[in-house]
């Protein structure tokens, strides 16, 4: 017999389907407002998990792993220099109420740097996206969403016109925007100068000790890049405080402690701006009508092609040079005349030197290649002038040698070190790197936690 429909249900499904549908859609609404407002919350929240969450982080943490109890937090920085673009993975444990401390870095780089870019931004972002892989795979999943995403451009940005550098950083931040991680709209930005001499200047009395411990003496900074070059010291001679010019004076709060450091970046004196200058070219134009530009810093007999800023300069030394050194000293010192101001307390302040510092010292024997080690600075000059007398008979691998060694020794004397002022130079302090971005992102995580807890 055949059943008669039941009109009475039929009328209860029509009723009931669009109200189902209904109350999944506010759940899905409800769940995605709940987990971005609980972002930014998870990052101050979050502490260790489970050691698979960790994904065996035993394995690769030199430095130690936390402790049950301990708060454990990552930081994503990104590092766009005028060579290249680097990421830094950090975490970090912290006990309540103490300083953290780093259990651990993940480091790689990739060339060139984002200024390559400026007229074709699109081919930046493969690169960005790798480096990108790389965070995922270090940061454990259960903590994407409250790790910061930080990308800071130094000089090679800095020296781009805006127009062009601003469509670089929007491009990358679309592709943080994309990420998993804890995304600001603060984050990428064009770092100034001074920022960068700071966070340095962080990173390397974070892994001294320096910041851990009130009272005890901090260490200053000396960074050579190749856009620029920064100098950061915290004064402790009144008399530094009321000389310095304008600008070169800084506040930076860090563990509910005020800081008034000198700091001061020299745009343009980067090794290789530097090079430029020395060499007659203008940061950015090709040489007028290809012309060759002539040095009295390189070989007499040397002739040759170099590439700076994605424009390629035809080179060569001054025809029948005698005392190379003299004459290429005499150069470099136009180029610094009135450019760098000297302070009479750095001959009392410690000082770690970094990057092409330490790179040149390394390169001539001055220091370990891997190790690093400690030098005076007249020991710059005395390799200068030997590179410089023997370039002609034994031109060095590098033909830029004795024009970056004469610099390097200049640079020094007119920031006011004496020539027995003795500098530690150094690539890692504690197995870590010493680069500014671990300062940057450690500054970073502080002001979101003043931002939570504006009375702490």
């Amino acid at each position: 017999m055949r059943k008669i429909p039941n009109n009475g249900n039929l009328k209860m499904t029509k009723v009931a389907y669009p109200l189902g549908l209904f109350i999944c859609l506010f759940i899905y609404v409800a769940y995605i407002k709940w987990h971005w407002a609980s972002a930014t919350q998870a990052f101050f929240s979050i502490t260790e998990v489970a050691s698979g969450a960790r994904r065996g982080q035993q394995a690769h943490s030199p430095l130690g792993t936390a402790t049950h109890g301990h708060e454990v937090f990552y930081g994503i920085m990104f590092d766009a220099g005028s060579t290249g673009t680097r990421v830094h993975i950090f975490q970090f444990a912290r006990q309540p109420g103490e300083t953290p401390t780093l259990t651990h870095e993940t480091f790689k780089a990739l060339k060139p740097g984002l200024s390559a870019y400026a007229d074709d931004v699109e081919k930046s972002t493969s690169g960005i996206q790798e480096l990108l892989d790389v965070a995922k795979k270090d940061v454990p999943f259960d903590f994407w969403k409250a790790t910061p995403l930080v990308l800071k451009a130094t000089a090679g940005l800095r020296l781009l016109p805006g127009e062009k550098a601003q469509k670089l950083l929007q491009k990358v931040k679309e592709v943080f925007k994309a990420s998993p991680f804890l995304v600001g709209d603060d984050c990428v930005s064009i770092m100034n100068g001074t920022d960068e001499g700071v966070s340095a200047w962080i990173t390397v009395n974070f892994l001294t000790g320096s910041l851990k411990t009130p009272g005890r003496s901090s260490v200053g900074m000396l960074d050579l890049g190749g856009g620029s070059t920064q100098i950061t010291f915290l004064p402790r001679v009144e008399d530094t405080l009321q000389t310095s010019p304008p600008g070169y004076l800084t506040s930076l709060q860090m563990f509910n402690r005020t800081y008034k450091l000198y700091s001061y970046s020299y745009l343009g004196l980067g090794l290789m701006s530097a090079r430029l200058a020395i060499l007659g070219g203008i940061e950015g134009k090709p040489a007028e009508d290809g012309k060759e530009l002539v040095s009295p810093c390189l070989s007499p007999g040397f002739t040759g092609e170099w590439q700076h800023a994605e424009i390629t300069y035809r080179i060569s030394g001054q025809k029948a040079a005698v005392n190379l050194h003299e004459l290429c000293a005499s150069r470099v010192s136009e180029i610094l005349r009135n450019k760098v101001h000297r302070t009479e307390e750095v001959k009392d302040v410690d000082f770690y030197a970094f990057s092409y510092y330490y790179d040149l010292a390394a390169n001539v024997g001055l220091i370990d290649v891997e190790k690093g080690g400690s030098l005076v600075v007249g020991d710059f000059d005395i390799a200068a002038k030997y590179v410089c007398r023997t370039a002609e008979t034994h031109p060095p691998g590098n033909p830029f040698l004795c024009m970056d060694l004469t610099y390097i020794s200049l640079l020094l004397q007119e920031f006011g070190f004496p020539e027995n002022k003795v500098l530690k130079l150094t690539r890692k302090i504690n197995n870590v790197e010493t680069s500014w971005a671990l300062g940057a992102i450690f500054h970073y995580i502080d002001s979101l936690r003043r931002q939570k807890n504006p009375a702490s």
